[in-house]
């Protein structure tokens, strides 16, 4: 039994069966679309480049049954393995289960229309919305804020994004790599204010605190998500920022898993618990998880990758910085193509090593940055630093 009708849930449909699994499966999805691939919608599905977004599943092929349109509500553990799911129309029983339900967006408080921007009915809403002189209120400066504010932008949508961080991006990479960021709202036409935190949202636009006012035709609130596991509180799975799992994605209960945006893992690479909300952990955890359920022990532990196109330019990012004990440039960040990269100290006199790497347009440093990042391996920082010589080479012997 798979919950979950995104990627991470048809990935493990399809890599059960090419690991040679031939018993039942099924899948639950709360939309009543078939699977389909969310980055285009904030991008080419926005613009109207593309309409289908479809992953093309093939549940007939695949021998899976699809109970699509319905919720998971409730969730029941029987002996050592299987157990009941109750969905909001019936109960669903399981040998091996899977969680895959990924995550909901935060939404503000206030009495006015505020759009989120997560689900296929999410972005085809919003892109009728969007037409020339509409002015558009984006609160939240992450990765999605600044794709939807690049296509607005293109779309002739007066733009204004509030951050409430001193830069874009600067929960995810940082306050200083994130600051590289901001010329490119100006330069798009974008009227970017940082600092600028929201109290709610009303009919007609923004409250802000201290009596201000942004007025706004639509309202789209990109502040993060959660994930989706309100409905497993009190089944005996543990939560701990998502469904708690180790490094093979095994939940605390026998023959449960969990895979995706829901999924709260251990790394041993990075000693800590990563919960990594990114298409490539949708695609490839799952390889693992059917692993384990056919009775491999193979374990999970990606060098997390992710990637974002906005204001012309590919943004790319491998690895995980918390912990890190410096950041330094390769290049100039003012230029158009550049790189960060932060580091560790290793064992004493080896140097130091490379824990994540952001690239602007230099997509061979972030295939080369992600491959010495999965090794472990020191790093002269002063070859490092120079975007002319290439990341593999800054790679000390020994």
């Amino acid at each position: 039994m798979i919950v979950g009708g995104g990627l991470a849930g048809l990935r493990t449909a399809e890599e059960l069966r090419r690991q040679g699994y031939t018993g039942e499966v099924a899948m639950i999805g709360a939309e009543r679309h078939p699977p389909y691939d969310r980055p285009p919608l904030t991008k080419k599905f926005m613009l109207g480049e593309v309409n289908d977004v479809s992953l093309a599943a093939d549940f007939g092929a695949l021998k899976v049954e699809p109970w699509l349109g319905e919720r998971a509500v409730g969730f029941t553990a029987e002996g050592r393995t299987g157990g009941v799911v109750l969905t909001d129309r019936r109960e669903l029983a399981f040998s091996a289960l899977v969680l895959a339900t990924g995550a909901s967006p935060v939404r503000l408080p206030g009495t006015g229309t505020q759009r989120t921007l997560r689900t296929l009915d999410d972005a085809s809403a919003l892109r009728s919305a969007l037409r020339p002189g509409v002015r558009l209120a984006i609160v939240g400066a992450g990765w999605i804020g600044a794709e939807l504010a690049t296509a607005a932008a293109r779309l002739g949508c007066a733009v204004t994004v509030l951050e409430a961080g001193p830069a874009p991006l600067a929960a995810a990479l940082g306050p200083r790599a994130g600051a590289a960021t901001v010329p490119w709202y100006q330069a798009a036409g974008v009227e970017l204010r940082l600092g600028q935190a929201v109290e709610t949202v009303e009919p007609g636009g923004l409250a802000l605190p201290g009596g201000g006012w942004l007025a706004a035709d639509e309202v789209v609130v990109a502040v993060g998500v959660r994930p989706a596991v309100e409905w497993l509180a009190g089944s005996g799975i543990v939560l701990d920022n998502g469904v708690r799992a180790d490094e093979r994605l095994r939940t605390a209960v026998p023959g449960v898993y969990a895979v995706g945006d829901c999924a709260a893992f251990w790394s041993s690479r990075y000693q800590r618990r990563l919960r990594v909300e990114h298409w490539d952990g949708a695609l490839h955890g799952p390889e693992a998880v059917a692993a384990n359920i056919r009775g491999s022990d193979q374990l999970y532990d990606p060098v997390p990758y992710f990637w974002s196109e906005q204001f012309g330019r590919m943004v790319q990012y491998a690895g995980h910085h918390t912990g890190a004990d410096r950041m330094i440039w390769r290049g100039d960040p003012q230029e158009s193509n550049w790189a960060a990269c932060w580091l560790s100290a290793a064992a004493p006199g080896q140097g130091e090593r490379l824990m994540a790497v952001l690239t602007v347009g230099r997509p061979r440093d972030l295939v080369q940055g992600r491959r010495v990042i999965a090794g472990g391996m020191p790093v002269d920082t002063g070859v490092l630093a120079d975007p002319g010589k290439s990341v593999t080479s800054a790679v000390l012997a020994g």
